[in-house]
């Protein structure tokens, strides 16, 4: 057995065996499975080898037959076969450097054997050379698009990446090379097309060797002294900066951006801390949700995730959630909220279970005795129900009127015209046992733009009827957006702040949920689920 696989080691193994099957155009769940079998690992206390020389590797969450092969040949042999045989196959530095130009792993292959290259570098220089067209379906415009890309600093036009796998990336990252998170995934945004890491060290030429040979980073495009651009698996370009330790600060407000915010504050003095650059310049320190347009102010207390007393959108096992009541309230418990509302959806979904009256009033019967077992912490009664397409509410006045915390959705007639669909939406608001208007904006970040919802009217008349608007922390939604929540703030209706859970790892989505709520200015008072239960159900 190898002396030096501890359980870091065999994770960054099996990390780098999953990149190379993304690269060879493996199948998504297979690399998936591996990334979370090195997370597992990263995170057991227990020898990895001495576990596997045990037998008893599979007991572990998430190691099948299959992985545990891999493991085992790993400790017996310190190596893994086919990790070897995609490494010299995929060509991962070129597969990359396809990637970021917009061609897929097979067909850059394909191109390097034309060419005879094997290295992102001598595909540059065979591009440079003239030779792209000798390749088959590599015509002068195509060649001529490709040579701009390489030559260009900017990024070809593709979708941004959505908020929970743009932080995690980074996050790995930084973690990795003992830096922090800058770019758009430090400000929160709803999608990162800026990705960076500031690392301080005085000698940076160790970091940027790190930041090369970890195994998310694929290629890297360029080098220089203090800085890299690698490129990912996913064809992501990542800017790594390596700050002298006396410019830190700098680094990391100008690596953090946006440019206009930066450019806006003028010249930046050098400081080691971020707070000590805002200091020498005189303007107050500016939290990074906040640094998307020019600002020199005095920002507001902005909404912190301590303040957030109860989730009140999650659903269970009733209609499409993983977690049972039970399951989803001892959770939430343990991260320290003191309520939550159940919010299974309701028959018009259609493409999910729905609860009726009748399932409604039995799940109330385990809600009672979820909350026997808990107490004080409280489950309360909600639902989601839908806007049918004819304005009704698709449950009947009297269960509506037993609930703790009734929320609207619209799922279907996104499409809907302006007038048409404001109305509907309005008109169902105003049903007394509405308490909540959940993603208001409907939009599917990347796949379903926003619906043509009129926010000014529906912030009219949800301070007429005292309906809060939700910004939703699916990944996929954060709806409403920070833009719309400070319009929310400024027209003073409250806004509530909430994940749509639909497992207990879902519930992690509270700081997505309260990051863009912090992009719209919120502060707590702002925020309908910082204050204690009585006071909400009072509303």
């Amino acid at each position: 057995m190898p002396d030096n696989l501890d359980n870091a080691a065999i994770a960054e193994q099996l990390e780098a065996f999953a990149s190379l099957l993304d690269l060879s155009g493996a199948g998504h769940y297979t690399s998936r499975a591996y990334r979370r079998a090195a997370e597992t690992i990263r995170e057991t206390k227990a020898p990895i080898a001495e576990l596997v020389a045990a037998g008893r590797v599979q007991e572990l969450r998430g190691i099948g037959s299959g992985i545990a092969a891999r493991l085992r040949e790993l400790v017996e042999t310190g190596r893994i076969a086919e990790l070897d045989e995609l490494e010299r196959d995929v060509r991962p530095e070129l597969v990359g450097l396809g990637r970021f130009l917009g061609i897929g792993p097979k067909r850059m292959v394909e191109i390097g054997r034309v060419l005879g290259v094997s290295t992102a570098d001598e595909f540059r220089e065979a591009a440079r050379a003239g030779r792209l067209t000798s390749v088959s379906g590599i015509g002068p415009q195509t060649e001529r698009r490709l040579l701009e890309r390489l030559e260009s600093e900017s990024q070809p036009q593709r979708k941004g990446m959505v908020l929970n796998r743009a932080r995690a990336l980074l996050e790995e990252l930084a973690d990795a090379l003992g830096g922090e998170v800058a770019g758009d995934p430090r400000r929160w945004a709803d999608t990162s097309l800026d990705f960076a890491v500031v690392c301080s060290a005085r000698e940076a030429e160790p970091v940027l060797d790190r930041f090369a040979a970890l195994p998310t980073i694929v290629s890297v495009l360029e080098h220089e002294s203090r800085r890299a651009l690698g490129v990912t698996v996913e064809g992501v370009p990542v800017e790594l900066v390596v700050s002298e330790p006396a410019q830190f600060g700098t680094e990391l407000l100008r690596a953090t951006g946006t440019r206009a915010y930066v450019e806006a504050l003028g010249k930046l003095p050098q400081a080691s801390d971020e707070r000590d650059v805002y200091a020498q310049l005189g303007v107050p320190w500016c939290p990074p949700e906040l640094r998307e347009q020019p600002f020199r102010g005095e920002p507001p207390p902005l909404l912190e995730r301590s303040e957030i007393r109860g989730d009140l959108h999650m659903h269970t096992t009733w209609s499409d959630g993983k977690a049972s009541v039970l399951e989803m309230a001892l959770a939430a418990r343990d991260l320290g909220y003191e309520y939550v509302a159940i919010c299974d959806h309701t028959p018009n979904v259609r493409v999910v279970p729905g609860l009726d009256a009748d399932d409604l009033r039995r799940q109330a019967e385990e809600i009672a005795a979820v909350n026997e077992e808990v107490a004080p912490f409280r489950v309360l009664r909600g639902t989601e129900v839908d806007i049918r397409r004819d304005g009704e509410l698709d449950l009947p006045d009297d269960i509506l009127g037993e609930l703790d915390w009734v929320q609207l959705s619209l799922h279907a007639g996104q499409r809907e015209p302006r007038e048409q669909l404001t109305r509907k939406v309005t008109e169902a608001m105003r049903h007394p046992a509405v308490r909540a208007l959940s993603h208001p904006k409907g939009r599917i970040i990347n796949h379903r733009p926003p619906n043509a919802l009129d926010l000014e009217r529906t912030f009219e008349v949800a301070l007429e009827t005292g309906v809060a608007i939700e910004t939703n922390g699916l990944p996929d939604r954060l709806d409403l957006s920070g833009p719309e929540i400070r319009l929310a703030i400024e027209a003073g209706v409250p806004i509530v702040v909430s994940t749509d859970a639909h497992s207990v790892r879902g519930l992690g989505n509270m700081r997505l949920a309260v990051h863009t709520a912090r992009r719209g200015w919120a502060t707590a008072a702002d925020v309908v689920n910082t204050r204690p239960l009585a006071e909400v159900l009072a509303r």
